[in-house]
């Protein structure tokens, strides 16, 4: 398998592709094909049933029973003569029995039913929170190939100049216009450049089958960045604006809300547990030979009532229980803190990332350029004896570090707005929309 991405990211490199995996078409192969998805699917579905259960415990229990046996006795008894008699009559017994519980006050019940309310929400909000962190995690290890993709192809061309200059070092020694020492430091060039290529298709190799991971196939061309590129402004601007929005909509938030709402509804449960209960009972039986005494009649049954049950004592269970609820509720509400805190100050780092990530991004451009006019001047001193041909190679190591680095931050500004937006609980498929419009199938 290794081998295959291998290759395959070597055909990447060469040549584009015309059936490109776009962000769109990944996106919807990872839906279908992701396993931390799926299984968030299936914990879903898990919890949505907290809802159906909770709710029972309101409902009438309606039970069925129906029994059917063979027996025989040995009875003794005095005949009016006072002589006694025995006799082993057989025969066989049946009884069918249905009966219906309905609560009508039962404090637990309310308790559980609100609860289950709870947790079927928190499982909503946990779910959508794995949705939005799928798609980010979907477009990193899709960035992290492309930039690796990059990577390389910076690795090969730096490696094929640096071979070029060995070259005309070694045809200007042979004409005696050149020093050993040039040769030297320009061959020690070429092979840490042929280790850092080695380095990048290996990184190339391990970002692919990442992404296949989440797709589901291997990995296919990818659509590029397209170069001019322009972020719009950021709406709303201000820091604080986003913080109310994430205290509205982020997922994790919403979550840790249900799992307070849960724990408060434990505290009531256990509450409960000194609380009367009131229920309706009704029954109907039918039964034959239901004992030695009547074992030649039989019976049908109708009952209707009430049934109060009153705990009076359980051991300090109730008490006990109750004190641990009351505890796990000032955990659940200690973690909603944090995670209320964490979000801000993910908000803010992700929120300074965006803003300053589109002067980064044009301050690495001047970088290249600036890097690449001092080696074209250098090169040009070195001709004229002014500098040596140390200066040229460490010039054109500038050119490629710059083009590396200009590379990353172009898709770290991209991924910024999409932390930024998955803190604030505004990330989705439109947005993912908006972001494939930004690449490029390549030629």
């Amino acid at each position: 398998m290794k081998k295959h991405i291998i290759a395959g990211a070597c055909l990447l490199v060469a040549a584009g592709a015309a059936n490109a995996l776009g962000l769109l078409q990944a996106y919807e192969a990872a839906l279908l094909n992701d396993p931390a998805y799926r299984a968030a699917q299936a914990e879903q579905e898990a919890g949505r049933q907290a809802a159906p259960l909770g709710r029972s415990a309101l409902l009438p229990t309606l039970a069925a029973s129906v029994s059917n046996a063979a027996n025989r006795a040995d009875l003794t008894s005095t005949d009016t003569s006072g002589q006694t008699v025995q006799s082993q009559p057989s025969y066989r017994s049946a009884a069918a029995v249905l009966s219906l519980r309905q609560p009508l006050f039962d404090l637990e019940g309310q308790a559980r039913w609100r609860q289950g309310q709870a947790q079927a929400a928190y499982s909503e909000a946990v779910f959508a929170g794995k949705t939005q962190a799928l798609l980010l995690r979907l477009v990193g290890a899709y960035a992290d190939a492309q930039v690796a993709q990059d990577q390389l192809a910076l690795a090969a061309a730096q490696r094929e100049t640096l071979a070029e200059q060995l070259r005309q070092n070694e045809r200007l020694l042979q004409q005696g216009a050149g020093t050993r020492t040039d040769v030297l430091e320009t061959s020690a060039k070429v092979h840490l450049a042929e280790a850092q290529l080695i380095e990048a298709r290996d990184q190339l190799a391990t970002a692919l089958a990442t992404l296949a991971a989440i797709v589901g196939q291997d990995p296919m061309p990818l659509d590029k960045l397209a170069a001019d590129v322009r972020s719009a402004a950021l709406q709303p601007a201000d820091v604080e604006d986003w913080k109310t929005i994430a205290l509205a909509g982020n997922a994790e938030i919403a979550a840790r809300r249900q799992a307070l709402e849960v724990a408060s509804q434990e505290v009531d449960k256990s509450r409960a547990g000194h609380a009367p209960r009131l229920d309706l009972v009704a029954s109907v039986g039918h039964s034959k030979a239901e004992a030695i005494s009547s074992y030649n009649q039989s019976a049908t049954v109708r009952s209707i009532g009430l049934q109060l049950n009153i705990p009076l004592y359980s051991g300090g269970a109730v008490d006990a229980t109750l004190r641990q609820a009351l505890a796990r509720r000032d955990q659940a509400g200690a973690e909603l803190e944090l995670a209320t805190r964490a979000i801000d100050v993910e908000l803010r780092k992700q929120h300074g990332a965006v803003l300053s990530g589109a002067a980064r991004v044009e301050a690495l451009a001047q970088a290249v350029d600036a890097a690449r006019v001092l080696t074209e001047a250098t090169r040009q001193s070195v001709k004229g004896g002014v500098r040596v041909n140390l200066d040229l190679l460490n010039a054109q190591a500038q050119v490629y570090s710059s083009q590396r680095d200009l590379a990353r931050a172009r898709y770290d500004q991209l991924l910024s707005r999409l932390r930024l937006k998955l803190a604030a609980g505004t990330l989705d498929a439109t947005e993912l929309r908006a972001v494939a419009i930004q690449f490029t199938t390549p030629r």
